[in-house]
């Protein structure tokens, strides 16, 4: 095997190397490799993080999973990442998945969420994620975080119980003596055609928002683009005291629109008239109707957010543009 082989078959030519050896793999990787462990590796946020890490070049993704051998767990390992089994509910295996980490991008997903409908919630696996890291001795932790609406808006909004386990995960970080930041995400432009808010219709194209009305503002980001490099940025920039980076939380903002002008960048991009829209008054979960209603009645949570974010352009971060997102991935699916 070659040097070059070497490298790029890690991490399977190191450890079997490292067995004939008979040495532990957990001190040479921190020591010579920069290891990111990745939660939430088959998602949106955490698949983004894996993709722009593999293109970098400049640290070595780890993507844990609780089924190795699923089908996206094995597209990730042909690609070359390694692959960890790891349950954010049982702290012990998140240790030893953890192992030789320098980073760690963590992100949870809530029970109403998951195919199940069931499982730990999001404090207990947040929690779980920042213990284990700690532990393991990561030097660097990301935590993919919300502000509390319930603070935010005085207590008008309580149930949204995602936005309020994250915060508390992140409060509980800050207590943990890792040196961590965190990120905090609005709307995902993504949702819109995942979610499909976009229809095509006989004579062009509808939308339907869950809760908005048109005039309504919010703030949003282009996940896949956006958030991977404010990963990319942070860990780069982590190790040197003077960005004053640890404890920090960096909002992640692509732009901030009424929904009426996102549809005219819409419309734009597809080449087609007035984008006709309607309101759906009820997603059917308390939960992300009152998330819905907090972002439209304070404009996105992140009015105060200057875009792009000037804490994240000092640390090299380039910003997309909603413009970008348009002509990038709304254009190609729907014509």
């Amino acid at each position: 095997m070659t040097c070059e082989d070497f490298v790029k078959n890690y991490p399977l030519a190191l450890r079997i190397y490292l067995k004939y050896l008979n040495l532990s793999a957990t001190s040479l990787e921190m020591t010579f490799l920069r290891i990111v462990t990745v939660f939430g590796a088959t998602g949106l946020q955490g698949g983004s993080v894996v993709d722009a890490l593999l293109k970098d070049g400049s640290f070595v993704p780890r993507a844990i999973t609780r089924d190795p051998d699923s089908d996206a767990s094995k597209k990730l390992k042909a690609r070359g990442v390694e692959v960890v089994k790891g349950d954010s509910g049982d702290k012990a295996g998140l240790v030893r998945a953890l192992q030789g980490s320098e980073g760690v991008f963590g992100v949870t997903l809530p029970p109403f969420f998951q195919a199940s409908g069931q499982g730990p919630s999001e404090l207990v696996q947040g929690t779980n994620i920042v213990d284990a890291a700690k532990e393991a001795g990561v030097k660097f932790f990301i935590w993919s975080s919300l502000p509390s609406i319930a603070k935010l808006s005085g207590g008008k909004y309580t149930n949204a119980v995602h936005y309020e386990e994250k915060a508390a995960v992140q409060e509980y970080l800050a207590t943990s003596e890792l040196i961590h930041a965190s990120l905090h995400l609005p709307g995902f432009l993504e949702g819109i055609y995942q979610n499909q808010l976009l229809k095509k219709a006989d004579t062009g194209f509808t939308m339907s928002w869950p809760v908005f009305k048109e005039t309504d503002i919010e703030a949003w980001v282009w996940v896949s683009r956006d958030v991977p490099a404010a990963v990319l940025a942070l860990l780069k920039n982590y190790p040197d005291p003077s960005k004053q980076i640890n404890g920090k939380t960096y909002p992640v903002v692509t732009g901030t629109i009424s929904c009426a002008k996102l549809m005219e960048l819409a419309s734009k991009a597809l080449g087609c008239g007035e984008i006709p829209a309607t309101t759906i008054p009820s997603t059917g979960l308390v939960a992300m109707d009152e998330m819905l209603k907090a972002h439209a009645e304070h404009k996105g949570l992140f009015q105060d957010t200057p875009v792009p974010n000037p804490d994240l352009v000092a640390l090299g971060m380039k910003f997309s543009t909603l413009e970008e997102f348009m002509e990038t991935e709304l254009k190609p699916r729907y014509t």
